[in-house]
């Protein structure tokens, strides 16, 4: 093993359901273990040995959990990347073929070229909120696909599609209960819910998927909120050419959720409406117009978050 005091150690750990695959460079070191909390904390006891100046684990739908936990707890410097920037990385380096070992490889190597920052875990409590949420988000869905059922299906089928429509209701309900709880329990998340859902057209579920989703939320400034939750356009100018604006990446949860609310919104905020149907008169595409008026939204909720103040009708 190369323990030169003066070379950064980045780990490139490659996540499956199954197993973890780590690589340490630049000594070259690989190893093998299981994707399980067991697994984990080996890994991170033959780990903390390298002094690593990084562990660098891609996001994979929380199969990298057990070990990003494990690593919290041992205080070891963990970066949560995006799986498509290490493979664009891998590919613009001409790295076309694709194994565990090859992707932890690559996984490290993007680390100790770019330095991506640290991640910081989010609170045990704070997770769950999040979790929840997804659960919360996955009955609705489930709902709607058993609503479209009933319209679609004979009448002879009707009670069992009623039945799981109630169940699932009901779970959303406990849901419900469940989150409010977790949040009733800390009066700091008490203050930053009501503080948000002072604002029109935010409510409970809008506040928590904040508050676990986006807890930069008032630490940065307007232009930074906005790339994170993905809602600022981006420029795709080249030359003379000049492209049309989109959004792209950021949190597609925060999104999703403040797009949504926003359609209801538009529908009873006077000055939401008006500033939508002004961008709508202006030639802008509804979309175009619904997410500038998030990226409205979204401002003033940063500017409360910031100022521990709440909803002013002169802020929006």
């Amino acid at each position: 093993m190369n323990k030169n005091n003066h070379t950064e150690v980045n780990i490139g750990i490659d996540t499956s359901q199954t197993q973890l695959d780590i690589y340490v460079r630049p000594c070259g070191d690989y190893f093998s273990v299981e994707n399980t909390p067991k697994g984990a904390k080996e890994a991170v006891r033959r780990l903390q040995s390298y002094q690593p100046t990084r562990v660098l684990i891609e996001a994979t739908g929380r199969l990298e959990m057990h070990f990003v936990c494990a690593a919290h707890k041992a205080r070891l410097p963990v970066v949560i990347c995006n799986a498509g920037q290490v493979r664009q990385f891998a590919k613009a380096r001409g790295r076309l073929a694709k194994t565990d070992k090859l992707d932890a490889q690559d996984i490290a190597h993007f680390g100790e070229a770019l330095e991506p920052a640290l991640t910081e875990l989010k609170p045990e409590k704070l997770r769950q909120i999040s979790d929840l949420i997804a659960v919360r988000n996955q009955c609705l869905e489930m709902s709607t696909m058993q609503k479209h059922r009933l319209h679609r299906m004979p009448q002879s089928v009707h009670k069992p599609i009623q039945r799981i429509l109630k169940a699932v209701q009901m779970e959303v309900e406990r849901i419900d209960k469940q989150l409010d709880k977790l949040v009733e329990a800390i009066p700091q998340w008490r203050n930053q819910r009501e503080l948000l859902m002072s604002a029109k057209g935010v409510g409970k579920v809008v506040a928590y998927t904040l508050m676990s989703e986006l807890p930069e939320l008032g630490k940065l400034n307007r232009k930074e909120i906005a790339v994170l939750a993905g809602v600022a356009p981006m420029n795709r100018d080249s030359g003379s050419y000049r492209g049309k604006r989109r959004i792209h990446g950021g949190r597609s949860k925060v999104r999703t959720v403040l797009y949504v609310s926003m359609l209801s919104a538009i529908q009873y905020d006077p000055k939401i409406k008006s500033l939508y149907e002004r961008l709508v008169a202006a030639g802008k595409p509804k979309k175009v117009a619904i997410v500038a008026c998030v990226r409205k939204q979204l401002t003033v909720l940063n500017t409360m978050m910031k100022n521990g103040t709440h909803w002013d009708e002169k802020l929006a």
